[in-house]
This record gives structure tokens, C-alpha cells and sequence, in this order.
């Protein structure tokens, strides 16, 4: 038995063009191609799809994807690969929530007694969250991303967890400026935005279109806006929207 294409795509979801372009480029091709040019799919490649997705769904990017099905590894093996990054992933959101939620009860309690939060454990804020997840996005962008992987070669692993750290921190602070109200274009929003900038020209020199751009990867992204809207909802065109306002009043 076989589907056609437009079946596939009602009932994974997955528009037809995106399986027209996982077809182009040789990561799920059809079983055949019918006199009409259309193409249908077997359960074999309903298999392959299920892997893509739930792949997709933990972050990884369609060139690992394509590298990770081309070992040809047993389907049960392979999905019993899957479900355990799956649980895990289950496991880290729910301490990401257990987390969020902890932090708005001491946010509001501290608002109520109108005194400052006091933070006895500052590692509790960064419990669930990872910062890779928003860091590989620079994969996207392959001169930062070889420039930001060269740059960490050259560190010990407690200088990669303090960055990692500022990185989460930074997101934390935007987060609070959008939530006291702030417009995107406020100066204090502009002032964590420069200091991203400059870690970024530290790596390799930046155009306002290229800035530009890394903004607008925090909403086009999959797994960097997860790892933004995973702080805070709004957090992602919030970050998009203070790069278009930085990169318009001082890079051009």
C-alpha cells in the first residue's frame, strides 16, 4: 500500500513542498513517481519520515539528520535512540517549567512585599536550560559558527560553562526588561543588545544586514525561539525587534 503526497502531508502534517524539498535533496525520497509525476509513499518511508520529525523536534538540523539516517542503523535501535532523547527532553522541560515557575512565585512575592528578589542560589535560574540549543543556531550563519567553535577550542570547560552561563543570563535580562515594559528600542534594552553585538565582532566582523539577520533567527529559528520563548512568551521577536532597532540607529 502506498499514499500520495498530499496524504502524507495531511496526516504528518508536513507540507508538500517541504516533502517535494526533503525528496530534492535526498533525505526521503518517494517509493515511486507515478505517470502523473506525483509521488507516493510506503510505510518504509513513513518510518523515515517519523525519524525526521522527531528528530526536527529535538533541535537537530536537517544536514545531522541526513548524516545520522545514512548509518543505516536497525529502526529499533534507532527509535529506541529516539524515545530516550525524547524522555530526556521531557525530563529537562519539565525542570525549564518547575524553573520559570519558581521564579515568577519569587518575582511576585518580591513585587508584593515591595522588596528586590533576593537570589540565594543563582544556579536555580538555569536549571533545564540549555544553552546550546540557541548557540547552534549560529550554524546557520557558518563564519561565526567555525569563528565561535575555533574561540572554544581554546577554552577549559569552566570557561565554556561561564559562557554558556552569561549567554542564559543575557536572555534573563532581556526577558526582564520586556516584562517591566520596555520598549524594544529602550536604552537599556539597547545596551544588553551592544554588548551581544561586541561579543559577536569579537568573533568576526558583523554587518548591520548580517546582525540583522541573527535577529531575525531568533523568530525563524526553530530551537533558538524555543530556547527564548522557553523563558518568557514573546521573549524571541522581542530579541528580533531590539537587533532591527540597534542595527538601524547605529550600524547604519
Amino acid at each position: 500500500m502506498d499514499w500520495p503526497i498530499s496524504e502524507v502531508a495531511r496526516m504528518s502534517g508536513v507540507t508538500a513542498r517541504t516533502l517535494r524539498h526533503y525528496d530534492e535533496t535526498g533525505l526521503l525520497p518517494p517509493a515511486r513517481v507515478g505517470a502523473n509525476g506525483h509521488r507516493y509513499y510506503e510505510e518504509r518511508q513513513l518510518l523515515r519520515l517519523q525519524q525526521i520529525l522527531v528528530l526536527r523536534a529535538l533541535g537537530v538540523g536537517l544536514p545531522e539528520i541526513d548524516r545520522i539516517l545514512a548509518a543505516r542503523v536497525d529502526e529499533v535501535d534507532a527509535l529506541r535512540s529516539h524515545h530516550q532523547r525524547l524522555l530526556a527532553e521531557r525530563d529537562r522541560l519539565d525542570a525549564l517549567a518547575d524553573t520559570v515557575s519558581r521564579t515568577i512565585a519569587e518575582l511576585e512575592q518580591s513585587r508584593k512585599d515591595g522588596n528586590p528578589m533576593t537570589i540565594n542560589r543563582p544556579e536555580n535560574l538555569f536549571e533545564g536550560i540549555q544553552p546550546t540549543q540557541y548557540e547552534g543556531s549560529l550554524r546557520d550563519f557558518p563564519e561565526f559558527a567555525e569563528a565561535a567553535n575555533q574561540r572554544a577550542a581554546t577554552m577549559d570547560p569552566t570557561e565554556v560553562e561561564a559562557g554558556q552561563r552569561e549567554c542564559t543570563a543575557q536572555m534573563i535580562r532581556l526577558a526582564e526588561l520586556m516584562t517591566a515594559g520596555l520598549p524594544a528600542d529602550a536604552e537599556p534594552v539597547q545596551a544588553e543588545i551592544d554588548a551581544q553585538y561586541r561579543a559577536l565582532v569579537e568573533l568576526h566582523t558583523v554587518s548591520a544586514e548580517e546582525f540583522r539577520a541573527i535577529g531575525r533567527s531568533c523568530v525563524d529559528n526553530d530551537s533558538w525561539r524555543t530556547a527564548y520563548e522557553a523563558i518568557t512568551p514573546g521573549l524571541a521577536a522581542y530579541q528580533r525587534d531590539a537587533i532591527e532597532a540597534y542595527a538601524t540607529t547605529r550600524l547604519t
